[in-house]
């Protein structure tokens, strides 16, 4: 890859178990060298396109881009996954430096004038080019890409956009280090009988592994992983206790110090307010939902609203709901949002009669994964054989090959469940490699795509088994559907490959995904005993599923909240003082006071620590509205796995990727595009 001797080959050259790369091959040094070859590497390949005197072509111009830049990818696949996943302080030094950098080298491709002039040429000339379907999407992506670059900008301004561009990547870097900062150095340490009172065996055998974890050996650790606090806000029977672990929770990003989050985005919305002038757009919304089903900021906060107002009115019956419980025990106070999930739970268990503690013994980590494995094979034919002993990025990573029903193997998945301090909050689909069909420099034709799962789990004592929530239970089969979005990907260009589609659609296969979780003959099978191996009694499995609206309106009004300060935050554009705005904004719609933001303005990793879903959270709104409606067509044949709607649902969303218009897509599928009617009722907000 280069004369530079200092540079692992190992980086670049993955000779791992069906191509893996050697994870244990690499250390964290070898990241800065390597990149500074496989940049230069790129932009050598980039000057020879954009030098090249031959006239331009799709293939020596939008194919070559395509395939450019391999040994960049590679070794940007692994640093980002280490970043996310098992990180320490010298990966995030170099992160600090190489996100800027990186920033800096794209904007000098998407500016430069002799490459755009040959993408532009071939746009003009589009329709004489006898481009497929794919190819013209293709080119597209491309020409848009460079235009929303400031190829098109004169020279003062294109310095200014680059400038913009670099400093946001260093401060999305930064905003996502703080928070795992502030979640890394907090824990409430119990250790006295009555602290923990109302915690199930299940919760207290997680703590007792997270204060290990930190030192405190025989103690219990309340920390701010989602599988350990949830848990305790809704079993917790110590108020003072929940309202010091709610308060800390929500509180990531804006504990004054260097992990302070609020002038980062404060200087981040003004950065983006004026880039999105720059490229000639109103606002950073409407750049952002350019080339989206939504289109427009109108689309966007239609929908939004019509759902609040549904959702604030079912939060309003379920806040009486609470009020009334916590007047029966003899309290007098107010719902607050650290008393919510704890009497919410109450109420569930005496409305239906079940408890997540009773929920949980039959939600095994192991059968869950083993039933998203067998949906798979049931839709789309495809079955995992785990590969033990490949070496990984953590000893808690497993791989897996995924075979088609020839045995082909057609991808690899690696699954990464566990909490760790090292690890980013959440839970995420990415990949090291994606499908594509283009011949490689490196002599290889089209490539496996190589898919990882992230989640963050609470992990068990040693010899016992990891029980999840239901809620757990979704998180696992949502991510999964994002992994078939990739391992089922079937075009030719990198580009449209996987989830490379609109930010409004990319959740589609994911959400929907989650439905067949509680399809009652996946559950039977699944969700068994984990001491005795016993299926869940009917009769608890007909709770389950009659309950899956229960809470609906506090559930919607934490994520609408959110979603509508995002697109308040970037259709205002530059603000005094994000906070006040956020608080005017929840002022406005009507928040209740008992509920809070699903992600508060300061750890909104979503939109701030990067700009993946910056006026983008909508999106899994608007992809559930397409969801319930997808499942929707399977419930209408009586058969959750009807393999002609299983085969149109492969062809048409899973294996396309961007390769076409996500409205042409859907309509292929379906027959029409949905109303927001089914999710409303999905969600038990609308008969």
């Amino acid at each position: 890859m280069s004369s530079q001797t200092a540079v692992n080959p190992a980086l670049v050259e993955w000779t791992g178990h069906q191509g893996l790369p050697r994870f244990d091959a690499v250390k964290d040094v070898d990241f800065a060298p390597a990149f500074d070859a496989a940049l230069a590497a790129h932009d050598a390949e980039i000057d020879a396109i954009a030098d090249n005197g031959e006239a331009p072509s799709f293939a020596n111009t939008v194919t070559a881009l395509e395939i450019a830049g391999d040994e960049l990818s590679r070794v940007s696949a692994l640093f980002w996954n280490r970043a996310g996943a098992h990180t320490n302080e010298v990966i995030q030094t170099l992160e600090r430096e190489i996100a800027p950098k990186m920033s800096r080298h794209y904007s000098k491709i998407g500016m430069n004038a002799a490459l755009f002039a040959r993408i532009d040429a071939l746009w003009e000339a589009r329709e004489d080019l006898g481009l497929t379907m794919e190819e013209t999407r293709v080119l597209e992506r491309h020409w848009k890409g460079f235009v929303k670059s400031g190829a098109k900008l004169a020279k003062a301004e294109q310095e200014r956009l680059a400038e913009i561009n670099e400093t946001l990547a260093g401060l999305g870097a930064q905003f996502g280090q703080n928070v795992l900062a502030d979640e890394k150095g907090w824990a409430l340490i119990l250790s006295e009988e009555p602290d923990l009172a109302g915690l199930p065996d299940f919760l207290r055998d997680a703590m007792t592994a997270a204060a290990r974890e930190r030192g405190e050996e025989g103690k219990f650790a309340v920390t701010l992983s989602r599988s350990i606090i949830e848990p305790f806000l809704a079993s917790s029977e110590r108020r003072d206790l929940r309202e010091q672990a709610f308060k800390a929770w929500v509180a990531r990003g804006a504990n004054g110090g260097e992990t302070d989050n609020r002038k980062i985005i404060k200087e981040t919305l003004a950065l983006r307010a004026e880039k999105a002038e720059l490229l000639g757009y109103g606002n950073y919304t409407e750049l952002k939902l350019d080339n989206t089903m939504a289109k427009t900021p109108e689309a966007v906060n239609q929908l939004l609203k019509t759902v609040w107002a549904k959702a604030v009115e079912r939060a309003r019956e379920e806040e009486a709901d609470i009020a009334a419980l916590i007047a029966e025990e003899g309290r007098n106070h107010e719902v607050m949002p650290w008393d919510w999930r704890h009497y919410a739970e109450k109420i569930r268990t005496r409305k239906f009669d079940f408890s997540e503690t009773e929920l949980k013994p039959y939600l095994q980590l192991e059968k869950i994964i083993a039933a998203c494995f067998d949906v798979a094979g049931r839709l789309f034919g495809i079955r995992a054989v785990e590969q033990k002993g490949v070496p990984t990025y953590h000893p808690d990573v497993r791989v897996f090959e995924i075979r088609d029903r020839s045995d082909k193997l057609v991808a690899l998945f690696l699954g990464d469940y566990f909490a760790r301090s090292s690890k980013r909050s959440g839970a995420w689909m990415s990949s090291f490699q994606s499908q594509h069909k283009l011949p490689l420099k490196n002599g290889h034709v089209g490539e496996l795509p190589i898919i990882y799962n992230v989640c963050n789990f609470a992990k068990p004592a040693e010899g016992k088994p990891a029980l999840l929530s239901l809620d757990d239970a979704r998180t696992l089969f949502h991510e999964f559907g994002h992994a078939l979005h990739g391992m089922l990907s079937n075009v030719t260009y990198p580009s449209v490959s996987g989830t490379g589609v609109s930010r409004d659609f990319v959740e589609l296969p994911s959400q929907l995904y989650e439905h067949w979780l509680t399809v009652p003959a996946i559950l039977r099978e699944y969700a068994v005993h984990y001491e005795t191996g016993a299926p869940m009694p009917q009769a608890l499995l007909d709770k389950v599923l009659a309950a899956r609206t229960f809470n609906a309106g506090f559930n919607t009004v934490e994520f609408t909240s959110s979603a509508l300060v995002d697109m308040a935050f970037h259709t205002r554009g530059a603000v005094e003082d994000p906070m006040v705005v956020q608080a005017e904004v929840l002022s406005d719609i009507g928040m209740p006071n008992s509920i809070v933001m699903r992600h508060a303005t300061p750890h909104f990793q979503h939109v701030f620590s990067g700009d993946g879903y910056s006026a983008g959270y909508y999106s899994y709104m608007w992809s559930e509205v397409l969801d319930a409606d997808a499942f929707a067509a399977f419930e209408e044949t009586g058969d959750a796995f009807d393999p002609d709607m299983a085969g149109k649902l492969k062809d048409n969303i899973y294996s396309v990727g961007g390769s076409i218009d996500p409205e042409d897509a859907y309509k292929a599928f379906r027959g029409k595009l949905p109303s927001p009617d089914a999710m409303l009722k999905k969600k038990g907000l609308a008969a």
